[in-house]
C-alpha cells in the first residue's frame, strides 16, 4: 500500500531534519590554457608556423612527464584577414589560432611551466583554475559529515520529547528529483591571466602560485520514526 501519511501519525510520528557539512580541502589539480597565435601574408606559410610552434609547446609541456594529468588540444582556426579598401577583395593576411589544455597535479612544476609557456611568443596562458579531482575522497568526507549531523540533530529533537529514534525512512541529497547544478563541487578556483611576450636570453623566474584552498558543500535531507513521546 502507498504511504499517504508523509507526516507520520501519533502512533509512529516522523522526524524530517538535513544535515550539512562544509569542508576546505588542498587542490589536486591546477588547469591552465595556452593560446598560441600566428599572422602571415601566405597561408601555407601562417599554417606552417603555426604547426612548428604549437609542436614545440606540446613538447615543452610532455617534458614534465608525471606531473602533467591531461593534456589536450582544443579549437584550431586558420583565417584569412580581407582588405577592407579597393575593388574586389583580396587576401591581407592569415590569422592562426590553436588552443591548448593542460592539467598538472604539481604545483612547483605548475610555476616553472606557466613561465616558460608565458614567454614564447605570440602566446598566451590562461589560469591557474584550481580543482578537486571528480573522484576526490573529500566529496565522501564531505557527506559522510552531512549524514552523521543529520542524525545527531534527529537525536536532539528526539530526546527534547523524552523519546527515541526508532527508524530511518528516508535519506536523500536536497533536489535529489531536479539535481542543482554545481551541488557538491568545490567553490570556484582562482584565475589569473598572462600575455606572453618575445623571448629573451635568460629565462624568466618561475612564477611562485600559491594554491587556492578549495570549498567543499555537502547536505543531506532525513526522516525518522520516533517512538511516540509522552505529551
Amino acid at each position: 500500500m502507498t504511504d499517504t501519511q508523509p507526516y507520520g501519525t501519533p502512533e509512529q510520528p516522523r522526524l524530517a531534519v538535513h544535515g550539512e557539512a562544509h569542508l576546505e580541502a588542498d587542490p589536486e589539480i591546477a588547469r591552465i590554457t595556452i593560446t598560441i597565435a600566428t599572422r602571415g601574408p601566405d597561408r601555407r606559410a601562417t599554417l606552417d608556423d603555426l604547426t612548428r610552434r604549437n609542436t614545440h609547446t606540446i613538447d615543452l609541456i610532455k617534458n614534465y612527464g608525471d606531473a602533467i594529468e591531461k593534456l589536450e588540444t582544443g579549437a584550431f582556426t586558420l583565417t584569412p584577414e580581407l582588405t577592407k579598401h579597393g575593388r574586389g577583395e583580396r587576401v591581407r593576411t592569415h590569422h592562426g589560432t590553436v588552443h591548448i589544455t593542460a592539467e598538472l597535479n604539481d604545483f612547483t612544476a605548475l610555476g616553472e611551466l606557466t613561465t616558460r609557456l608565458a614567454d614564447l611568443e605570440l602566446t598566451r596562458v590562461d589560469g591557474p583554475w584550481w580543482s578537486l579531482r571528480h573522484d576526490s575522497p573529500t566529496y565522501g568526507e564531505a557527506r559522510r559529515q552531512a549524514v552523521q549531523q543529520a542524525v545527531v540533530r534527529a537525536r536532539e529533537y528526539a530526546d527534547a520529547l523524552g523519546t527515541t529514534l526508532a527508524a530511518l525512512v528516508e535519506l536523500s541529497d536536497p533536489g535529489a528529483d531536479t539535481p542543482t547544478a554545481g551541488y557538491g563541487r568545490p567553490a570556484g578556483g582562482g584565475t589569473a591571466f598572462r600575455t606572453a611576450a618575445p623571448g629573451t636570453a635568460e629565462p624568466a623566474p618561475a612564477l611562485d602560485l600559491e594554491p587556492q584552498r578549495q570549498s567543499v558543500h555537502a547536505r543531506v535531507n532525513a526522516r525518522f520514526i520516533m517512538t511516540p513521546p509522552t505529551l
